[in-house]
């Protein structure tokens, strides 16, 4: 099983070049789980950038994509829920891969789309990461954290929420 992505890391961006340091903690994950890396070759990742409701870009590891692929490849060909799932995954993103000297160059389309400037939030999700500018996280994400947090009891627990574990 692959590494997950863990931590947050603000980076600065060549907004000149579009370039920007991948943290050296996610690019072994990205190493890891791509199933086609050696030493020497670019590991590749996707970078899919969604529909006008999202305002950051998500990456998945080729291990993750693969996975996503197959959940496709299960769906029902021509069906509605099949077209809007691969045109969001597959229609709108983009292929990446780290340069040999950890950065990655994001497309002024999509660093204009969810409003990348000089820095760049880096945030873990497991099997995946999420690309922010750091205002918007702050704003959205922070908040939207805060509020769902202040309604849990004080005792909460967050690990009562994964399967086979019990609230309390």
């Amino acid at each position: 099983m692959a590494q997950r992505f863990r931590g947050s890391f603000t980076q600065k961006m060549d907004l000149a070049r579009g370039q920007v340091s991948v943290p050296a903690t996610f690019r072994a994950v990205i190493e890891t789980a791509d199933p086609d890396w050696v030493e020497g070759r670019k590991p590749q990742f996707v970078i899919v950038f969604g529909d006008h409701r999202r305002d950051y870009l998500e990456c998945f590891t080729m291990t993750a994509m693969n996975e996503i692929d197959e959940a496709v490849d299960r769906m029902v060909r021509g069906s509605v829920e099949r077209e809007m799932v691969e045109e969001l995954f597959y229609g709108q993103s983009h292929p990446a891969e780290v340069q040999p000297d950890g950065r990655i160059v994001i497309p002024k389309p999509l660093r204009e789309k969810v409003g990348l400037g000089e820095s760049v939030l880096f945030l873990a999700a497991g099997d995946r990461f999420h690309i922010w500018n750091p205002a918007t996280y702050a704003a959205k994400k922070v908040a939207r954290t805060r509020d769902w947090l202040d309604r849990q009891p004080p005792d909460f627990d967050p690990a009562s929420l994964l399967p086979g574990r019990t609230r309390g």
